[in-house]
């Protein structure tokens, strides 16, 4: 919370403000039972002692939350006006950072009750708040994509012709708890031409031999992520189209990898996986940004995106995702989640790239 609120006065913010989300839960460790439309929220500034306000009925959770000895905790009855408990800890002339995913309300309050204050976005304003993990962090990350890996490794032997994308999805998911994962937050299954979505939902669509199929699929293991993709052909019959294209896309994911090093622009990996397969004659068919942060969140910044300037840390941990979508045919992802270190890139995802062959 110290760094934060130093990190914030940096930034030309008089603080943060923080409600239940990701952000909480990093920065002191509480996560309320139920996300209501109550305010809750985190109140920090560089010099101050850090203000945690919430209803009164929930104080006794907000008391059990790690950071609590740490920060002054404040409370609000149904029937009082919550922002007048904010107020007196807030600059009335002072520019805020204010977490994603406050409510619209809250905010509107806040500029209601201080009308000379400004907020901004967390993810505008101090957009390396998560961004750097420490070594516990980058040990739960190595953990949670070591998991996925094994669940990769699982879906391998699983029948896929002749079922239903969800059942192979239902699979993937059943892996990722048994391989220690506390939560799954998406298993992607694209069979044929739905692989060219890249966030197809698995449906009722029957599994073909002859079928190409990615498969993307991450959550939570011990509070922090996993996210890969692998693609797969159902049989041994490949299409020298799909291998062309397969090869297209484990060429551009390596060769951004291998520029992963401290002080490279987070555009410049995109436009080094885009180039590759742009100069391969598929670049209208690469329709997304080539990577996203992940830490307790599976999409978090630092984006790997046109237009990011921000240069690789050490500890910055994300995807590298290249993909080629053939509109009404198939679709190739490869995805690992890399972390930059000292003089590279170290990968937490270390199953083979070549095209898996399953039955």
């Amino acid at each position: 919370m110290a760094r934060a609120a130093a990190d914030a006065a940096a930034a030309g913010l008089a603080g943060l403000i923080v409600a239940p989300g990701p952000d909480l839960a990093y920065l002191c460790g509480y996560r309320p039972t139920a996300i209501t439309e109550r305010l809750t929220a985190l109140v920090l500034g560089a010099g101050r002692e850090p203000a945690l306000i919430v209803p009164r009925l929930e104080r006794p959770d907000a008391e059990k939350a790690p950071g609590a000895p740490a920060v002054r905790l404040l409370d609000w009855s149904d029937g009082e006006d919550p922002y007048a408990t904010a107020v007196p800890l807030l600059d009335p002339a002072g520019r805020y950072g204010i977490s994603d995913n406050t409510w619209a309300m809250h905010l509107l309050g806040l500029q209601g009750a201080l009308p000379g204050a400004g907020f901004t976005a967390l993810t505008a304003g101090l957009p390396m708040l998560r961004a750097v993990k420490d070594t516990d962090e980058l040990d739960r990350l190595a953990a949670a994509g070591g998991a996925a890996d094994a669940a990769y490794r699982g879906i391998l032997e699983v029948p896929f012709a002749g079922r239903r994308e969800t059942d192979v999805a239902a699979d993937l998911g059943a892996l990722l708890i048994q391989y220690g994962h506390s939560q799954v937050d998406f298993t992607v299954v694209g069979s044929g031409p739905n692989g060219a979505d890249p966030h197809h939902e698995a449906g009722d669509r029957v599994i073909e031999p002859g079928d190409t199929v990615v498969l993307d699929f991450g959550g939570l293991k011990d509070g922090y992520g996993s996210d890969t993709t692998r693609t797969v052909h159902v049989g041994p019959d490949v299409p020298a189209e799909v291998r062309t294209v397969h090869d297209v896309v484990r060429l551009a994911q390596q060769t951004a990898f291998e520029a992963v090093r401290p002080g490279v622009g987070c555009q410049e990996i995109d436009r080094i996986a885009r180039r590759v397969i742009t100069e391969a004659g598929y670049g209208e068919y690469f329709i997304h940004r080539t990577g996203h942060g992940i830490g307790i969140t599976t999409h978090e910044p630092p984006y790997l995106v046109e237009g990011e300037e921000q240069p690789l840390v050490p500890g910055m941990c994300f995807s590298i995702e290249p993909g080629i979508y053939l509109p009404g045919r198939f679709g190739v992802r490869i995805e690992d989640i890399v972390t930059v270190t000292a003089n590279g890139g170290r990968r937490f995802n270390n199953t083979p790239h070549e095209l898996g062959i399953v039955s």
